[in-house]
């Protein structure tokens, strides 16, 4: 079974380094890159009950450059568990959602995983795939003159997604975040969990909103657009660092580690906007919020 790990994403500083003239830390890095295998069974299975029709997608030697810079822009910690733990990355067209990280059985005990992607991130920016995620969580009625916008610099979004992705599998291995596979159980907690989270998708009851309630990765639901400002107002009184953070433990590890790797590790910008006709009416940045900076601690572990 899937299960925590079919993760639903809606989801340059380029290294100025030539491939050939990699250091051998690089070299292994770029390796990574090179597991590309058509996705498992299992995966295009799971689609094509949901009667999608997804199909492998051969990347091309610029979009394999691509993923190799991304998997250079990975940290230590996330390095060194996919070098041991990565089974294989697959890129599918006609996938719905933006990335899906799935075990893999082996013949021994060891936790191997594949990581799927949708290929079309691969020549989107961070900026880009974003916004378009922001946006899915909203509806738009005719002359509200509302927009939401995310402000994540020109890496490629493929950079992005894969630190979400690897996440999961470093949370897999050195559990992180507690192995409860049952949304509404409560586990021990870890020293990320605590105080945060009362269950896997419930959180404490200080960080509970009504509105925050009413949001896609509450609800299932999209809501209009005119409730983005309130909605952002909330989620600063919480130390959650985007929405979709707010899905379920696992998520909110992914998320925040994924947007400070990006500003405080690749010094990219990360902040959302909401305008009414062209004029700023409200924004969210998560590293500048006390509740997200206290929590930072816990991501040490991730460059040790």
């Amino acid at each position: 079974m899937i299960s925590r790990f079919f993760t639903y994403l809606f989801f340059s500083l380029i290294i100025p380094m030539a491939l050939r003239a990699q250091s051998p830390e690089s070299r292994s890095l770029s390796a990574l890159a090179e597991r590309i295998k058509p996705a498992p069974d299992e995966v295009f299975n799971k689609f094509r009950e949901a009667g999608l029709q997804p199909v492998d997608h051969v990347l091309t030697a610029k979009e394999k450059d691509k993923v190799a810079k991304a998997f250079n822009m990975l940290s230590p910690l996330h390095s060194k568990i996919l070098k041991q733990h990565l089974h294989s990355i697959s890129f599918m067209d006609n996938m719905p959602n933006t990335a899906l990280t799935s075990p893999v059985e082996t013949a021994d005990s060891t936790q191997k995983f594949n990581i799927t992607f949708r290929a079309e991130i691969i020549n989107e920016t961070v900026s880009q795939w974003a916004t378009w995620k922001e946006n899915s969580y909203y509806t738009f009625p005719e002359d509200s003159g509302l927009k939401v916008t995310i402000d994540a610099g020109e890496l490629d979004a493929m950079v992005y997604v894969l630190i979400h992705e690897a996440t999961h599998v470093v949370d897999a291995v050195l559990a992180l975040t507690p192995h409860s596979f049952e949304s509404d159980t409560v586990a021990a907690p870890t020293a990320f969990t605590r105080g945060i989270w009362h269950a896997a998708n419930v959180p404490e009851k200080a960080f509970i909103s009504p509105l925050l309630a009413t949001t896609r990765f509450r609800s299932r639901k999209q809501v209009s657009v005119s409730d983005a400002p309130k909605i952002y107002k909330e989620l600063q009184k919480t130390p959650f660092a985007s929405l979709y953070s707010t899905a379920a433990w696992f998520e909110d590890l992914a998320e925040l580690v994924a947007i400070y790797h990006l500003t405080a590790k690749l010094n990219q910008p990360f902040r959302v906007s909401v305008k009414q006709n062209s004029k700023e009416i409200m924004s969210f940045e998560p590293m500048k919020s006390k509740l997200v900076k206290k929590r930072l601690e816990q991501l040490k572990v991730f460059y040790d």
